[in-house]
């Protein structure tokens, strides 16, 4: 008698995924809107003293929220180090780079400048020993996504190239930073995300906050009530609540498609800006949303290995 084995049906990962575009969506918002929280910020708080504060309130409402879990941050000396180096890779280069540049560089044109990490992020994998060829999946993200940030943002916006070349080129800097950061981050993978989180912005902090105390005698400034509501939406959302999205999702969907947020907080960022610094939508914004969107997908779909069988972002990671 020929007996015959059930196979349990295949556990449905559509939940999962539903849940982890959603994150990403909340993650390019939180970062989207970050631009109009810096615009407000530096205009009476120097950059090096706003983000010192951003890293700080933000690392210590993170440790806070560990200890409460039952969580403590690892005690090794190795661990510390690629904390400081992710540090100033994703907060203390990045952070201030742009607040410095957002003194004279418009909130659109900051966007798209700084929207360019992935990018970097697909060159620097390239570059990697043993990479896989880039499928043309991912190609056609890259190339989609970029159409529609230059569509939202918009000619109009783009001619503001040449006049502060210092400002924009440091747009750019940061966006090579993020991508760094997004390379390097995949170490963490197997931490719980707000350790990763917290480890780093305290790290950042501790780099920053003499810098602060130094240059711009922070006891001496009198910033203004919208600049320290927007110091403190930045360090909780913008920051403490991102962070922990971010570290979570570089474990879940891999580098690459977690900086394909990076596209999608480019119309966040221009419908803030709309709304709370008064700035223009451009007119073929609604065309460049639709391509921002196929150019996140593109980029966050599995893609099939060159066996045929799908190819999973937790195999991306593994690269």
């Amino acid at each position: 008698m020929r007996t015959h084995t059930i196979k349990p049906a295949p556990t449905a990962r559509l939940p999962r995924s539903t849940t982890e575009w959603a994150l990403l969506v909340l993650l390019a918002t939180l970062w989207g809107a970050s631009y109009t929280f810096i615009k407000i910020g530096v205009a009476t708080i120097p950059p090096l003293t706003l983000i010192a504060s951003r890293t700080l309130v933000a690392g210590l409402l993170l440790l806070a929220v560990l200890r409460l879990r039952g969580g403590r941050l690892p005690r090794d000396a190795a661990t510390w180090r690629r904390f400081l180096l992710q540090a100033c890779f994703n907060s203390v280069l990045p952070f201030t780079l742009i607040a410095w540049a957002e003194r004279s560089v418009d909130a659109g044109l900051a966007t798209i400048l700084n929207s360019t990490s992935p990018i970097f992020i697909f060159l620097l994998s390239l570059c990697l020993a043993g990479a896989e060829r880039p499928s043309l999946q991912r190609l056609f993200g890259v190339g989609a996504g970029l159409a529609g940030i230059c569509l939202i943002v918009g000619v109009e916006v783009l001619s503001g190239l040449g006049r502060s070349v210092l400002p924009q080129l440091a747009l750019v800097a940061a966006a090579v930073c993020y991508g760094c950061a997004a390379m390097s981050g995949r170490v963490f993978k197997s931490l719980d995300p707000v350790v990763p989180a917290t480890g780093s912005l305290l790290s950042g902090a501790a780099v920053l906050l003499p810098a602060s105390l130094a240059v711009d005698r922070p006891w001496t400034l009198a910033p203004s009530a919208a600049s320290v509501l927007a110091l403190l939406a930045l360090a909780v959302l913008s920051t403490a609540l991102a962070f922990t999205l971010y570290f979570r999702l570089l474990r879940t969907l891999g580098p690459m498609s977690t900086a394909a947020q990076a596209y999608l907080r480019v119309p966040v960022g221009v419908a803030v800006g709309i709304v709370f610094l008064g700035e223009r939508l451009a007119s073929t914004a609604w065309l460049g949303l639709a391509c921002v969107v196929a150019g996140v997908t593109a980029m966050t779909l599995p893609t099939r290995s060159s066996s045929g069988q799908p190819g999973s972002h937790r195999q991306e990671d593994q690269r």
